[in-house]
């Protein structure tokens, strides 16, 4: 069962933290490579019209800026293949 039907709660990156408030942050496992990243940011994309995606590479974390929508996050970054795990 994928965690995204498992009521998965990535954190919502905090005001005061590097992520705007109206932001998911999460880690990713299985990306390892420009590829990956592209994969990653081109299903954010496409899932989630408006939404800006920042990867950072060597911590595997994902934020997702101009949303709150976890799940729908969540189920971007499986549609590419990857899994997303909550971060924190």
């Amino acid at each position: 069962m994928c965690c995204c039907t498992n009521n998965f709660n990535a954190r919502p990156a905090s005001a005061s933290g590097s992520a705007r408030p109206d932001a998911v942050v999460l880690r990713v496992d299985g990306m390892t490579c420009g590829h990956c990243v592209r994969a990653v940011t081109a299903a954010i994309a496409r899932d989630l019209p408006g939404a800006v995606a920042s990867v950072d590479l060597a911590t595997k974390t994902l934020t997702v800026s101009g949303t709150t929508d976890a799940v729908a996050v969540a189920r971007a970054v499986v549609s590419a293949g990857y899994t997303p795990v909550q971060a924190g």
